[in-house]
């Protein structure tokens, strides 16, 4: 089984990372621990630092449980929502779990929402961490 985790190491990565050990030892699962940013002028260089250490923290994690896991930062062009989804495709991931976060209707509206991308979009089921 592979499971693909949405990653961006903040407070709610712990809950889903615990989550994920627990598929993965149920399914003798492999876990794609992804982060996606946009790139170009939209992102800085300090933020790719960031991410790949956050990454790197994580492989960590999997590895003191014995899951097998590998690392994915993606830098593409798309929103996060549509590159996870196309890179879940690509990659014949069985499932996907992500953190969502409380946002106002208006937020929503505004920015839009990764996590409902992921959850409308996605070829697999997903599993949303709060």
């Amino acid at each position: 089984m592979k499971i693909l985790v949405g990653y961006k190491g903040t407070d709610v990565g712990k809950d889903l990372m615990d989550i994920a050990v627990k598929h993965a030892k149920a399914f003798n699962g492999e876990i794609l621990i992804v982060t996606s940013m946009k790139g170009g002028d939209k992102t800085e260089g300090q933020e790719f630092v960031n991410a790949e250490k956050n990454l790197d923290q994580a492989k960590a994690y999997f590895d003191d449980f014995g899951v097998k896991s590998q690392t994915h930062l993606l830098v593409r062009g798309f929103e996060a929502g549509e590159d996870i989804v196309r890179f879940a495709q690509e990659k014949n991931i069985d499932e996907i779990i992500i953190g969502v976060r409380s946002r106002s209707k208006v937020g929503k509206l505004i920015f839009g929402s990764t996590a409902q991308v992921v959850i409308l979009d996605a070829h697999c089921p997903v599993l949303t961490v709060k």
